[in-house]
């Protein structure tokens, strides 16, 4: 029989103020229960992501015509092709980069700042505020293809409600927001922002519901205005936010297609065709592959360039993070 003297502590308490555990902490599960965990995601990564992706690299390597036997292999030669400028695949292609650079240009802070005007808007407490975050993201759960029918419809110059309104208030209302520039521009532009705002938003808008309410009541006993504390505290806030959003968001528009199929389509000639417009028409269209994969990959390699150089832009706003 094990006896205790007075006054001494118990031996597991013992044991444990020397440091020692008093019995071994049980483990569920073993080392390959979080790689279980993210096979499905890296099983669905892998067949929609990286296999496309190696997919069109080797295809952009190859001779492959859809109307041509056997697929040869030509090394570079699919890309030599788009920095000839004697090649009319070349002018076509760059064409097309042109005006996605434009669109992308023009939308982009459109598309930062309104959805950063509607969330701080939303994010206020007044009657009704639920309603209208639903309004502005309703837009959003449509298809291009619905968005894209609706507004060729409203922006007709000759039955289009846009033009007739134009008119009743003393405003021209023979503009040809479908078939001339700059209008076209601006169609694709404004249908743009009020289709996609509404995702922005709803990210801007959780993003602002984070922000710790101690540092705006700090900043108002320190005496700063509204303004200042959207400065000093509210924007420092959200810098990975807008850094995320400023990413997705230039990535989004360089790849816009189906508003300028549907709406403008590509007119005036083909002067709103973007590159992946022209990217599919010559993969599907022309039955060339090998060239259409040699375009995407510029394409992504710029784009890669692009969000390396917002990513480093932000940061060095930021300044380092400790």
């Amino acid at each position: 029989m094990t006896t205790t003297s007075v006054g001494a502590p118990p031996p597991s308490v013992e044991a444990s103020s020397r440091g020692v555990a008093a019995s071994p902490v049980r483990r569920h599960g073993s080392r390959a229960t979080p790689y279980l965990f993210l096979l499905p995601f890296f099983v669905v990564f892998t067949t929609f992501v990286l296999v496309p992706i190696g997919v069109g690299a080797w295809a952009s390597l190859h001779r492959w015509s859809l109307g041509l036997p056997g697929r040869p292999l030509v090394g570079l030669e699919n890309y030599a092709r788009l920095f000839d400028g004697s090649e009319v695949l070349s002018v076509e292609f760059w064409g097309g980069m042109r005006a996605t650079a434009i669109f992308t240009v023009a939308s982009v802070p459109l598309l930062v700042v309104v959805p950063f005007a509607v969330a701080m808007l939303l994010n206020q407490k007044f009657r009704g505020r639920t309603f209208f975050r639903a309004v502005y993201f309703a837009p959003y759960v449509l298809g291009v293809a619905v968005v894209g029918l609706l507004w060729r419809y409203l922006l007709d110059a000759q039955l289009g409600p846009v033009n007739q309104l134009l008119a009743a208030v003393g405003l021209p209302g023979d503009t040809l927001w479908t078939s001339s520039l700059p209008a076209g521009w601006v169609s694709l532009v404004g249908v743009t922002v009020w289709w996609t705002l509404g995702f922005n938003a709803v990210i801007f808008l959780a993003a602002l519901q984070d922000v710790p309410t101690e540092l705006h009541e700090a900043a108002k006993v320190d005496g700063a205005g509204a303004w200042r504390r959207f400065g000093a505290v509210t924007l420092p806030s959200m810098r990975r936010v807008l850094q995320f959003v400023v990413t997705i968001t230039i990535i989004a528009s360089a790849n816009m297609y189906g508003q300028a199929a549907l709406v403008t389509q590509e007119q005036p000639g083909t002067a709103t065709r973007t590159a992946i417009g022209f990217i599919a028409q010559t993969g599907i269209q022309g039955f060339d592959i090998g060239s259409a994969s040699a375009m995407s990959m510029v394409l992504a390699l710029l784009l890669m360039v692009v969000s390396a150089v917002v990513l480093a832009v932000f940061s060095r706003v930021g300044g380092s993070e400790r």
